[in-house]
């Protein structure tokens, strides 16, 4: 059982839209291992976008990450966990993004684009032992692959 990090960005949050995208996200078979509410700073937004650092917007996103409160998941979803959520979240662009995507339905653009998903098993191990440390997540070995 494969497991993945998933956030609802603070526009998203600041929507009130977080438990009608949980229930999207667990009706799409995930279940919800973790979970937290937290605002992050900005340095904590640039250590959890660093892969970014070099691309022309890293800083607005650390601004914006940082800009009012998140909610970061652990999320169980079998096998194929993170292209699952991957397909659920949608294209970046909300405008690109298929109909009944998470982005499609709740994001206003590229960067208010509602959710956030690990792109990749490396990726999804680095995020899920950051929000351990921030939120004192219990990762088990055994099921994050």
């Amino acid at each position: 059982m494969a497991t993945t990090v998933f956030i609802i960005k603070p526009d998203a949050v600041s929507r009130h839209m977080t438990g009608r995208i949980l229930a999207t996200v667990e009706a799409a078979g995930f279940t919800i291992r973790e979970m937290g509410l937290v605002q992050l700073s900005l340095a904590d937004a640039q250590q959890f976008y660093a892969v970014h650092r070099e691309r022309p917007f890293f800083a607005d996103l650390c601004r914006f990450m940082s800009s009012g409160p998140c909610v970061p998941c652990l999320l169980e979803g079998g096998a194929d966990a993170i292209p699952k959520l991957r397909e659920l979240m949608g294209a970046t662009d909300p405008a690109a993004a298929a109909p009944g995507t998470l982005r499609a339905e709740f994001g206003t653009d590229k960067q208010s684009n509602a959710v956030h998903g690990s792109d990749g098993p490396d990726t999804a191990r680095a995020e899920m032992e950051f929000w351990a440390r921030k939120l004192g997540w219990k990762l088990a070995p055994a099921v994050t692959h």
